[in-house]
């Protein structure tokens, strides 16, 4: 089915997205023709290509290949393009000699070794470490988008004792992100995040880079369960999980909302503590609370 740019666009706007959509945007605009885009992957599990390949929605675009065939230009993504090599690497390259393009970063940045923990492709017989391809790419992007919790903060990648150094995107590139996180995230924040720029229209971040708009409120006060008594035993249906360990007191996320597998369940309504993966200090050791946080 083909769609145009436009219609996209109002029909996110009109979709149950806008349930989550809060105030007004007005910073980070992206102009109106801008269309490219590049997909980077560094180091992490490849899951946020995944979740956002999994897009189902009711309304157009119905999937993952509605939004890259017909209204973003997508023009390098290793995991789902043909090419291969230099070939890929190429496509790449001419669009960032243009520049003006949106920037999709998946996984962490190892930084220690000179980045040689992660080398992201090779070119006219020269190795490039995944540092040093961030670091270029991000210099002429409109606009960089963290795709996941590893891209934004490090995530499971920056996971104690993190001996590769991993780091963020904004961290290691001195530059600014917006992130839309999550292990992996929900495909449909991905797509509002990309809808946001190609519209034109920024989005007030938060203070970790988050768009106030998805993450401006916590869990637990989205959650059904919240009103209810609190269980101390795992395999009770329908009560609060928080004397379990449940983190949704603490984490900024529209789960309970937006809801996964085209709004079947989430990880709560399925009996499963919340574990933060949306928090910048996730994971902490033993993922419920025990040591240091994220990198550390």
């Amino acid at each position: 089915m083909e769609i145009s740019r436009r219609h996209f666009l109002s029909v996110l706007g009109a979709s149950s997205l806008a349930a989550i959509a809060g105030p007004a945007l007005d910073a980070l605009a992206l102009p109106a023709n801008a269309k490219k885009a590049i997909w980077l992957q560094g180091s992490g599990c490849t899951g946020c290509s995944i979740s956002f390949l999994n897009r189902i929605s009711s309304v157009s675009p119905t999937s993952a290949a509605d939004v890259l065939l017909n209204v973003v230009e997508l023009n390098y993504q290793p995991t789902i393009m043909s090419a291969s090599g230099e070939l890929a690497v190429s496509a790449a390259e001419a669009v960032y000699a243009q520049g003006g393009y949106v920037l999709l970063v998946e996984g962490g940045v190892p930084t220690a070794f000179g980045g040689a923990a992660c080398w992201g492709w090779s070119m006219g017989g020269k190795d490039y470490t995944f540092l040093e391809i961030v670091n270029k790419y991000s210099s002429k992007a409109a606009a960089t988008i963290c795709i996941g919790t590893c891209a934004s903060w490090g995530g499971v990648s920056a996971a104690y004792p993190n001996p590769t150094a991993v780091k963020g995107v904004a961290q290691a590139t001195g530059r600014k992100t917006i992130n839309i996180a999550g292990c992996p995230p929900h495909p449909d924040w991905i797509v509002w995040g990309l809808a946001q720029l190609l519209a034109g229209a920024g989005m007030p971040l938060d203070s970790y880079g988050r768009p106030t708009a998805l993450y401006g409120k916590k869990l637990h006060e989205r959650c059904p369960r919240k009103e209810t008594d609190e269980i101390k035993t795992f395999g009770v249906d329908g009560r609060c999980l928080k004397a379990l360990g449940c983190k949704g007191p603490t984490t900024e996320a529209p789960c309970a909302t937006s809801k996964w597998n085209n709004g079947v369940n989430w990880c709560v309504d399925a009996n499963a503590p919340c574990i933060g993966c949306t928090e910048a200090n996730f994971p902490v050791r033993g993922l419920m609370g025990i040591g240091t946080g994220s990198g550390e």
